[in-house]
């Protein structure tokens, strides 16, 4: 080869032995914990010459194949290769094993090489977690004919190890000399890339606030695949909280593939898309015999992968192309690419989420990674959502008609500690009438109750009911049913996150009537989980248009201590957009009845003063009807069209296209909604905003626990919890009327609170602020 390409064994093995069927049929595995544990046992078991993680490496022609073997013992000259699995050994497919022995001999083969061996036991130990029993199935191996499997093995990668080394070469020779792709840099943009490049360089994560309309998604690709070559960056992950964010970066990307002249650009670039969107087949089953795309996919990935990567670009249409071509699942391929890409354009989750798959990759292998963010205020609530978990009542009460017999037990023994909690937690029958509900729960307010620790014996209950369905399905998976299968893996996820209880979570209970309740684990600072991925990349990159204060992101994401904040300064001018506080209008709950004639009073004067189309942010539903009614009966001759309640995505997109060029109209919109933020509509398509509420998170027995969770550990609680949350959504909905250098507006904030100064601080700084009242 003319450069050096390192692969480890199991990625080797992974390209050149595995043939036959995707399958995707559940069949119950050990979780990647119990699969440690496994590895601990099994080398607890042997003698005390016994060598685990043994680190071997070797080289064939210019390629570097490094891995961990699971066991050596000297004594008995017996290489291991460890699974753990469940059930019956004898339903684990020709192909996995296969896989199997494939790394054990790779494995033997270094290590005869480093020991100068002349022959080896080898040996595949398969651990059946529920039992501890171990199967060994041994195989004679002599030095050579061990080598000649590593050099067959080296020989089918090494023309694609040959291909990526080049690539890798030719990729980050174009990337010396990438231009930017306007022939300017719009105000802000500079700074902005700069701090990228600089973060990148020194391997720190940067948070960054720009103001919306600068071009950030082009700021950051830029300066990070400029620095790609020089800190020999493996992959960067674009990541997004929404689909839009997704065609954002691909636009990005692809204006900087065009502005680099005729010769071709060999970055490759792939679009990560979730599965339900991305399947052909959403009535089939995932495997051989069900579906045509999974039959034979494995001996068709070869053919498949190659014309993707030569493609290059992989957004989801032409991805979805290549693999119709070739008959293969387009989201297991793409699964496969993120292996060989370059730019992965994909959700938050991929890295953040508790099985991301780019975080899993860039572990395994060992890359170094670059990371960027966007909209990433809204990280904190989504990473929430990652690291909370429930136990549903109703769920297990459904099953337990149908289960099978066998599973009968630990069900019941689930359903009895449902019982006890309800006693322990005075949610019982006569707290329900308190709540408003009956005995046979009619709808009524819900019983909430916080728990002041984890209910141990349900917990243990409902693991104790998971390993019982795992080892059932392991012998019975024609039980696997997808009632049972949400069961099992809720109990999976409720039972993971229980280990790891602390401070960062809690734990409530609501019940909704007699057999309808929902124990909850909630997260409520995901820095504890968080911390690790960021150190796990090169670089991090944080940016969105609402990222102050800059402590709280750091403190509730868990960022590095040497996290560097910077605020990028606004091309916009305070001319540009009128700010007004109407300060003599309260939207506090009690005073929500009063509030709604001045609000109407002062949205009709103002467009009345300036006719246009405005939006209208309330705080509920409830408000925003209110707001609404009234608003039609005083003033019917302005246009006026409302957000409802779980708008179907077809209505959403029917309310935006409302938003004509020099059109009239007042769309009424819920805060922290779909059209809060994430939309577009510059010039003349939006000219104002109404924002009657602070957005503050209701006041509840949940949000007080959170206040008081954050108070002590951060001494931030009453901000952490309800001012700054609130006032984020304020500044992204109001960020909504200023979209380009050349658009004019005015946002009117209704609530006498807006003028206090501790409120106004966090709003942008180049906003001039009047306040006025009537």
């Amino acid at each position: 080869m003319s450069a050096t390409y390192r692969v480890a064994v199991r990625a080797l093995c992974d390209f050149t032995a595995r043939e036959g069927d995707l399958d995707h049929r559940f069949t119950p595995a050990p979780s990647a914990q119990e699969g440690i544990q496994g590895h601990t046992l099994v080398a607890s078991r042997r003698g005390a010459d016994y060598i685990a993680e043994l680190p071997l490496s070797g080289t064939f022609a210019g390629l570097t194949v490094t891995g961990r073997a699971d066991g050596f013992d000297p004594a008995a000259n017996r290489l291991e290769e460890v699974k753990t699995h469940r059930g019956s050994l004898e339903r684990m497919a020709d192909n996995q094993r296969a896989l199997h022995w494939a790394q054990v001999k790779v494995y033997g083969a270094l290590l005869c090489k480093e020991r100068g061996l002349e022959h080896i036991t080898l040996t595949l130990v398969y651990l059946e977690i529920a039992s501890g029993q171990e199967t060994l199935l041994n195989q004679e191996a002599s030095a050579s004919e061990l080598q000649a499997f590593f050099t067959a093995q080296c020989q089918r990668f090494l023309a694609w190890a040959q291909q990526e080394a080049d690539h890798r070469q030719r990729r980050d020779s174009r990337l010396q000399t990438l231009r930017f792709p306007h022939s300017t840099f719009r105000p802000g943009q500079r700074e902005l890339a700069e701090d990228v490049y600089k973060a990148t360089g020194t391997g720190r994560c940067l948070l960054v606030q720009a103001p919306t309309g600068i071009g950030k998604t082009v700021a950051t690709l830029f300066p990070m695949l400029s620095a790609m070559p020089r800190q020999q960056l493996d992959r960067i992950a674009f990541l997004t909280m929404k689909t839009p964010g997704r065609r954002l970066a691909l636009d990005a990307l692809a204006t900087l593939r065009a502005g680099q002249g005729e010769e071709a650009q060999p970055l490759r670039v792939l679009e990560l898309v979730a599965r339900d969107k991305a399947c052909e087949y959403p009535d089939r089953a995932c495997h051989g015999e069900s579906c045509p795309l999974a039959a034979g996919f494995y001996d068709r990935l070869p053919a498949a992968r190659q014309a993707a990567v030569e493609q290059a670009w992989l957004d989801r249409d032409a991805l979805r192309e290549v693999a119709l071509d070739h008959d293969v699942c387009p989201y297991y391929l793409g699964q496969e690419l993120a292996r060989w890409t370059d730019v992965v354009v994909g959700d938050v989750n991929h890295w953040f989420d508790y099985h991301a798959l780019l975080h899993g990759l860039a572990q395994a292998n060992d890359w170094r990674t670059g990371v960027l963010v966007d909209e990433a205020h809204n990280l904190v609530e989504r990473a929430r959502g990652m690291y909370s978990a429930e136990l549903d009542q109703q769920r297990l009460n459904r099953l337990r008609r149908a289960a099978p017999t066998a599973l009968s037990r630990p069900l019941n023994r689930l359903a009895s500690q449902w019982q006890a909690l309800f006693k322990d937690s005075s949610l019982n029958d006569e707290s329900l009438k308190d709540a408003g509900l009956d005995a046979v729960g009619e709808l009524g307010k819900p019983a909430y109750r916080l728990l002041t620790t984890l209910p141990d014996k349900l917990v243990a209950a409902a693991q104790q009911a998971g390993a019982s369905v795992t080892d059932h399905l392991g012998e019975h998976p024609e039980d696997a049913s997808l009632e049972l299968q949400e069961l099992l893996f809720e109990a999976l996820a409720f039972c993971r996150l229980a280990e790891r209880f602390g401070e960062h979570s809690l734990c409530d209970l609501t019940r909704y009537g007699r057999g309808r309740a929902v124990l909850g684990l909630r997260n409520l600072i995901p820095a504890d989980f968080l911390a690790p991925r960021f150190n796990a990349a090169h670089s991090v990159v944080l940016f969105s248009a609402t990222l102050t204060p800059g402590h709280y992101y750091r403190d509730l994401l868990g960022l590095p201590e040497k996290t560097v904040w910077r605020e990028v300064a606004s091309p916009f001018a305070a001319r540009q957009l009128e700010v007004r506080i109407r300060r003599d209008i309260s939207t506090r709950f009690r005073d929500r009845d009063a509030s709604i004639e001045p609000i109407v009073a002062t949205m009709a004067q103002q467009y009345q003063r300036r006719p246009g189309h405005y939006l209208a942010f309330f705080s509920s539903f409830a408000y925003l009807a209110a707001a609404l009614a009234r608003f039609r009966e005083a003033h019917p001759d302005v246009p006026v069209f409302s957000q409802t309640r779980g708008m179907p995505e077809a209505e959403r997109e029917a309310f935006l296209a409302r938003f004509t060029p020099g059109g009239k109209g007042i769309g009424f919109a819920v805060l922290g909604g779909a059209f809060a933020e994430g939309i577009d509509l510059p010039g003349d398509r939006l000219i104002g905003a109404f924002i009657a509420t602070l957005g503050l998170p209701p006041f509840n027995d949940f949000n007080e626990a959170l206040k008081a969770r954050l108070g002590a550990r951060f001494g931030q609680g009453d901000d952490y919890t309800y001012r700054i949350p609130g006032m984020i959504k304020v500044v992204q909905a109001a960020g909504r009327v200023i979209r380009s250098p050349d658009d004019e507006g005015v946002v009117v904030l209704m609530d006498d609170r807006f003028a206090q100064a501790n409120v106004r601080a966090l709003l942008p700084s180049w906003w001039t602020v009047e306040t006025f009242s009537q």
